[in-house]
């Protein structure tokens, strides 16, 4: 196959898309796009690129169907900065490729992520890895930001001193907080990149992870925008039910009460208000 060259994702190469308060994503490279998906469905009967309107049918024909090896032909590179904490929950997606700044190697930059005092909130009741809605007061906020502030920086100094007394690097460093920023390169296809864009653009993620995605989301669509637009219809925005909350759901158009309790309850309920969000717009 020839090179795909797709002029919109020529023009944001190496453009930095900025991400909380330090961090950014950048598109190093690319291979492939809307046309090398529907190249590599069409081979097996041999026929090339249709129209435009007969590709974004196929290309949503697939993404519907779940037949992903024709996106796994599209690859997109990332250089990405972020704190440490983000970095520990993005790894988690083990089907990219990734090297990232060693600080065996490199002296650490002083630059860690300081939230936005919006970002300030409590635990949540209900959910052991959420953040609650409840507004947190204005001392408090300041408090809390006062210690983080200088948390990193009597982190970092001691960091220095150590560098500077020629201590061993790869020792120095292992006190750095995870708010500390780190860099590397990212690179996955675009069926995987479609999976962890779904699991990280999610309300149940975390907020500073979420902001991540959400510029990769925009890279993507530059890429291959019939794809992801196919994506978002078919995936992002879908919804699933199991199958308690099936019999729940057939309850509820009977006119019954269901008997969802607890955790089952919310979630059924967070479903159900995605729907009636999506169908207002």
């Amino acid at each position: 196959m020839a090179h795909i060259i797709v002029p919109q994702a020529e023009a944001i190469l190496d453009k930095e898309f900025k991400v909380l308060d330090k961090g950014f994503v950048r598109l190093v490279d690319y291979l492939g796009g809307d046309e090398r998906i529907v190249q590599a469905a069409r081979v097996s009967y041999g026929s090339g690129t249709k129209t435009v309107r007969q590709d974004q049918a196929l290309i949503e024909y697939l993404i519907s169907h779940e037949h992903t090896s024709p996106f796994e032909q599209v690859v997109l590179t990332f250089h990405c900065k972020m704190p440490i904490f983000v970095a520990r929950q993005w790894i988690r997606h083990r089907t990219a490729r990734l090297n990232e700044i060693s600080g065996r190697y490199s002296v650490m930059e002083d630059e860690f992520y300081i939230p936005e005092k919006e970002q300030f909130q409590f635990q949540s009741k209900s959910n052991r890895q959420g953040r609650d809605t409840e507004e947190v007061p204005a001392e408090l906020k300041a408090k809390v930001l006062d210690i983080l502030v200088s948390g990193q920086n009597r982190a970092y100094e001691d960091y220095q001193k150590m560098i500077d007394s020629g201590i061993a690097r790869e020792l120095a460093r292992i006190n750095l907080p995870l708010s500390l920023y780190t860099q590397w390169y990212w690179q996955i296809d675009l069926s995987n990149l479609f999976h962890f864009l779904k699991l990280r653009m999610d309300y149940h993620a975390q907020w500073e992870i979420r902001q991540y995605a959400n510029a990769m989301a925009e890279i993507t669509r530059t890429v291959a925008p019939l794809a992801y637009d196919a994506f978002e219809k078919h995936v992002l925005n879908a919804v699933t039910f199991s199958g308690l909350e099936l019999d729940a759901l057939s309850c509820q158009l009977q006119g019954k009460e269901h008997h969802l309790t607890g955790i089952h309850k919310t979630e059924f309920e967070a479903k159900l208000a995605k729907i009636r969000q999506l169908s207002s717009k």
